[in-house]
């Protein structure tokens, strides 16, 4: 069984498969997928003793004939989904059925083929025709910066971006970050970017503990500030709402904890797994969480809690309450 890994990728709370092929399935594969998957969390998931119970419980419905009813290769897919989720209230956590991923009898090399395959899942979540995420910039009134922000996109497709937009917030008087309908992603752009929000080098982040390697991999703001940043002082707000997830998460949730912004809007979705996706077989494929955010300062995450809003409501009244707080705030300083 091979993985492949794709680090805080985009994901929401539950993702099934948008393929309209269905596919009967017979019961070989059927039993290989669910004992793939029962092995996989078993030796994996982020937390050993819920890991090691969820696949006890998928081995015992097999020997009781729970999947028997279970037909088509989609309906295998939805099933094993939402039962994980019932399980582990875990987003990052989903079975996914793709009939085109992998050929079954593979004419060239494995590792080209799934180099290619992850290539363009990656250009589908973070290409350029989403602009790697980077919805827009604008100057609101009073010299108020607003970046609407989608998707935490890889650092070798959006860094030059990152660098490009945070350049140009520099000149703000405030400025704020739009997140409600950003997913995740890939936190290290995250990373870079909070490099512009400080004043100091190599401030904590959250670190990530993986489970199956037992290692824990610290973060920190760059080493190294840009000469032309947004800095440390300036009122820094964030927006965020129920779609907020993963990587976006994060972000917020590591500048409040640095008490460097004012996270305004609804409770985030509460994903805090890092994960990686792993091939079941050649049309099934696993996103199991196998790691977990540590903030230094909080030792702890936004796991199934999500990121506390320091000013509550609704997520269509985020961005004027933040205009509204900016003002005030400038107001202060001025």
């Amino acid at each position: 069984m091979k993985s492949i890994t794709i680090f805080f990728w985009l994901v929401s709370v539950v993702i099934f498969s948008t393929h309209a092929a269905q596919g009967d399935i017979s019961v070989t594969q059927k039993r290989a997928v669910v004992e793939g998957v029962a092995d996989l969390m078993e030796r994996r998931y982020v937390y050993l003793s819920q890991g090691s119970e969820v696949a006890n419980v998928l081995r015992r419905q097999l020997l009781e004939g729970k999947f028997q009813s279970i037909t088509s290769k989609q309906a295998l897919a939805e099933h094993m989904s939402t039962f994980l989720m019932e399980q582990t209230k875990d987003g990052h956590l989903f079975l996914e059925y793709k009939p085109n991923a992998l050929r079954e009898e593979r004419s060239r090399d494995v590792a080209s083929e799934k180099s290619d395959y992850i290539e363009s899942e990656m250009e589908k979540y973070y290409g350029a025709h989403i602009n790697h995420g980077f919805n827009g910039i604008q100057r609101l009134n009073n010299n108020i910066g607003y970046i609407d922000l989608t998707v935490f996109a890889p650092p070798n497709m959006a860094e030059d971006l990152a660098h490009a937009a945070m350049t140009l917030c520099a000149q703000f008087d405030a400025l704020i970050f739009d997140l409600r309908n950003n997913g995740g992603g890939m936190g290290e752009l995250g990373h870079i970017m909070m490099g512009y929000l400080f004043d100091e080098t190599s401030l904590p982040l959250s670190n990530i503990y993986h489970r199956p390697s037992d290692t824990l991999t610290t973060h920190k703001t760059p080493n190294k500030l840009p000469k032309r940043r947004f800095g440390g002082k300036k009122p820094l707000y964030i927006l965020t709402s129920k779609r907020t997830f993963s990587a976006a998460e994060a972000f917020a949730y590591d500048l409040q904890a640095l008490k460097r912004a004012t996270i305004v809007g609804e409770v985030t979705g509460g994903g805090a797994h890092p994960f990686e996706y792993h091939e079941v077989d050649h049309e099934f494929f696993l996103s199991l969480a196998e790691a977990r955010s540590i903030n230094p300062i909080t030792k702890s995450n936004w796991q199934g809690v999500g990121v506390q809003p320091d000013v509550l409501v609704k997520n269509d009244r985020a961005l004027s309450e933040a205009i509204d707080l900016a003002n005030a705030r400038l107001s202060q300083l001025n």
